[in-house]
């Protein structure tokens, strides 16, 4: 594929001060420990592991790294099970490895974003082996949701809501209680009405924000709070994160009184640490509550990763993406992949269609205003792996439904040499096995090639953060062929066409030509003038800097 690359050498980087607001456009890159890097041979991915890569993490250009789960777990679901929130499991190292990870990440100007669990523990965390080992009603036990079951031998569960996993949300214990676990048995739900609970949490923030780290992803930051009396569901389905419905164990008011006092801690600290909330919501305008101005300063817009391919559902939801968050003056984030769904070359159509399209929506995303995600991998252009042996799919969520397991998107990502595990580690294997294929598309190889997937994020992201018109700031629509999406950027608080940049996506299966907007940055794939327009094939992006788009057609 040939990418139309221009120099923007010229342009100043973009700087950061003491009130730089520097969540309202970072880009952030997903770490998913156990699959990034091995340091030790033992084939899963450690602490040690990231920091080896972390010159590679900055040369790609992102701004902030997420990492997901470390603390200590029987790993029951691969590590958002928590037994010592303030302590790391051995098979990732430990507390001085991860004190180390924090200061050399910021030695090469990446900040560190920690996952943070707060709905449930592991069934092996000191509180609920305490809690099982006290009698009914103790207060050990109400620092989770224990009820008796129904019936006249309390043997039927509480009431009729189901995990997440699959099955009732309730498991028996043998003193006849039943204790609440929206997810697997191995991870109880916290009973946030518990004053331990909140202050708890509390002195957990402040350990991490003490070593250093820069903000917390917040897991199920929806889930904390159950309406009073645990009421019934009243219908029988498959309950979701991502679903619409509204439900008596998921976005209750009470969470946001939680996140507020969150946010007060946060802004206790320097440095503009950062809360970003896994959330998920009926409507737009009830996700946007969580990001209002004195709560947290990011949610996921899963909303946007969920849209198909197609120019009407895209422009739809970033439509109402930009409108809901800007009614509380917040960023909006941008994702298309992540651990816990099949990864967007797949979802888009798989081989070169799917490539195709995920080299167009990497540009479209990082050309949206506000904030992006990038998932580990991602940007070497890799799918899912639907063929794993049946002995490595342990995700619990396939309890639910064989197909639904996430271990294809978390599959490790390959670095160098011509055979698995790719330079994932010294060792000569991975916890999950690579494909063979996956040869062309290491970090060495793409690195090589100018034309890579690797390349073209690279390249991206190198215009994204000296470009004044990309990151924070308005969009204008432009009129485009029809299957196409057309925009503008201009920078925040310019003059509309002064500074600023265009992006056209062709969603649709026909070559179209859509008008030279000015200078070409970089497309995603081959593109070609003629006369006064260019020629735009199928499912590919194009980027121009220039002052054109303003008498171009505006919407």
């Amino acid at each position: 594929m040939t990418q139309h690359i221009v120099d923007v050498s010229d342009q100043a980087p973009a700087t950061s001060g003491a009130t730089s607001r520097w969540w309202r456009d970072a880009v952030i890159y997903q770490v998913y420990v156990r699959s990034f890097a091995d340091s030790d041979g033992d084939g899963i991915g450690d602490l040690a592991g990231i920091r080896s890569r972390l010159p590679y993490l900055a040369e790609l250009g992102v701004d902030a790294l997420w990492i997901t789960p470390f603390y200590t777990s029987p790993m029951a679901d691969f590590g958002y099970d928590v037994a010592d929130y303030r302590d790391v499991d051995p098979i990732f190292g430990s507390l001085d490895d991860a004190r180390e990870l924090v200061r050399q990440a910021h030695g090469h100007g990446l900040r560190i974003i920690v996952d943070i669990v707060p709905n449930h523990t592991s069934d092996q965390h000191l509180w609920f082996r305490e809690a099982l080992e006290a009698a009914p009603g103790s207060p050990a036990r109400d620092r989770y949701f224990f009820r008796d079951g129904r019936g006249t031998d309390g043997s039927l569960p509480p009431n009729d809501w189901e995990s997440v996993f699959g099955g009732p949300a309730w498991t028996r214990v043998p003193d006849g209680q039943w204790y609440l676990h929206l997810f697997a048995p191995e991870q109880p739900d916290l009973n946030w009405n518990n004053p331990e609970v909140p202050a708890e949490f509390a002195d957990i923030l402040r350990f991490w924000l003490d070593i250093g780290v820069d903000g917390f992803r917040i897991d199920v930051a929806h889930g904390m709070v159950k309406a009073e009396g645990l009421p019934d569901v009243g219908w029988q389905g498959q309950v979701t994160m991502l679903g619409r419905n509204i439900l008596p164990y998921f976005d209750q008011d009470g969470v946001h009184e939680i996140h507020r006092s969150w946010r007060r801690l946060l802004d206790s600290y320097p440095g503009e640490r950062i809360g970003v909330a896994e959330a998920w919501a009926p409507t737009p305008e009830r996700l946007a509550r969580y990001v209002r101005p004195d709560e947290l300063h990011q949610a996921f817009n899963f909303h946007y990763l969920t849209a198909d391919w197609d120019h009407r559902a895209k422009r739809e939801v970033i439509d109402e993406s930009l409108r809901t968050t800007g009614l509380v003056g917040a960023p909006t984030t941008w994702v298309l992949s992540n651990h816990d769904v099949k990864r967007h070359v797949t979802r888009y159509g798989g081989g070169d269609l799917g490539l195709r399209r995920a080299r167009a929506a990497a540009l479209l995303m990082l050309a949206l205003p506000g904030s992006a995600y990038v998932y580990q991998g991602e940007e070497l252009g890799l799918a899912e792996v639907l063929d794993l042996p049946a002995e490595y799919r342990l995700d619990p969520q396939r309890a639910r439904d064989p197909e639904s397991g996430r271990d294809g998107c978390r599959v490790p990502i390959p670095w160098s040499g011509d055979e698995p595990p790719f330079g994932f580690g010294p060792g000569g294997e991975s916890w999950l096995p690579m494909p063979e294929h996956w040869r062309e598309l290491t970090v060495e190889r793409q690195a090589a090639d100018p034309d890579s997937t690797l390349s073209l994020y690279r390249r991206a992201l190198q215009i994204r953060r000296a470009h004044p018109a990309l990151g924070d700031g308005p969009l204008r629509w432009l009129v485009g062929p029809p299957g196409t999406l057309v925009f503008s950027r201009d920078p925040a608080g310019g003059e509309a066409g002064t500074g600023s940049l265009t992006c056209a996506v062709n969603m649709s299966d026909r070559t179209v030509r859509v008008p030279v907007y000015g200078r070409p940055l970089l497309a995603s794939g081959p593109v070609r003038p003629d006369g006064d327009c260019l020629v735009l094939p199928p499912d590919t992006a194009v980027w121009w800097d220039g002052a054109a788009a303003d008498s171009a057609g505006r919407e």
